[in-house]
């Protein structure tokens, strides 16, 4: 069943007052070291009470704080401390409340994702990279892929599969071969993992509002799990995937070095 279309990530809000921050840190050296040093330079409030949520550390950080409050209309500004941080700014102690106030804010909607497991259970989890099927053995998984109700796979056998969103598509996505979207793209991508049969289909780009349905075939004999970020799911037979239509959240990036900028960069680099 297809979805309303929910509207395009933006850029056009900015915190009235991103004078009141809350600091989050990894626990890496240099995140607490920063932690330390932006509290006693700009006061470190409750979450709840913020105009801003600074999250220092790595991706991982950025990914799971935008988890913990999404929907909450409150933005998300990271500083690198962390090893990758394609999701952060640069980390600079001096005129943080001037970054802020001048940063451009993008929303961003993380997939859905329903999975069936095979004792009947039902979980649901929020993506905002991707959502993986994996194989959980030496055997190959056997896949039957729909769209919207309508079978496009009857049969794809392969390591697993990716729906990603244009947030997650230089992620996992990436290393699996699959395409770089504009973060404003209302795509997804579809992408397979080391695809056996059919060999040579390397993937889809589907319109947001699409619903991925997912059948895990022989599933006893050969078990996929699904995970949504952080979350798996362990030995699952049916699968469906789709971008929310009202969970959000808000990330900040500086305005000389936007995450449209960064995508773009990353498209010209492989």
């Amino acid at each position: 069943m297809n979805q309303a279309s929910p509207p395009p990530a933006s850029t056009d809000f900015t915190p009235v007052s991103p004078e009141k921050l809350a600091f989050v840190a990894s626990e890496t050296d240099d995140a607490k070291r920063a932690i330390e040093a932006l509290s006693n330079l700009y006061g470190n409030v409750a979450v709840k009470d913020a105009d801003v949520i600074v999250a220092l550390g790595g991706d991982g950080l950025m990914l799971q704080t935008l988890h913990a409050h999404m929907s909450s209309g409150k933005p998300i500004y990271g500083m690198n401390r962390g090893s990758v941080g394609f999701l952060m700014n640069e980390y600079r102690e001096d005129e943080l409340v001037e970054r802020l106030s001048k940063a451009d804010i993008t929303t961003i909607r993380p997939l859905e994702l329903t999975a069936l497991d095979e004792n009947g259970n039902v979980h649901e989890a929020l993506a905002i990279n991707e959502v993986s099927l994996l194989r959980q053995t030496s055997q190959a998984a056997r896949l039957k892929v729909s769209v919207d109700d309508r079978m496009r796979l009857e049969e794809l056998v392969c390591d697993g599969i990716i729906v990603a969103t244009p947030a997650g598509s230089t992620a996992y996505n990436l290393s699996a071969h699959g395409p770089i979207l504009p973060i404003s793209a209302q795509l997804l991508a579809l992408t397979p993992i080391s695809a056996f049969r059919p060999r040579r289909w390397r993937g889809a780009l589907l319109p947001n509002r699409a619903q991925v349905e997912i059948e895990i075939l022989e599933a006893k004999k050969r078990p996929v799990s699904a995970s949504a970020d952080h979350t798996e799911i362990r030995r699952v037979t049916h699968v469906t995937v789709r971008e929310s239509a009202t969970v959000q959240g808000l990330i900040m990036f500086d305005s000389d070095h936007g995450w449209d900028e960064r995508i773009l960069t990353e498209m010209f680099r492989y």
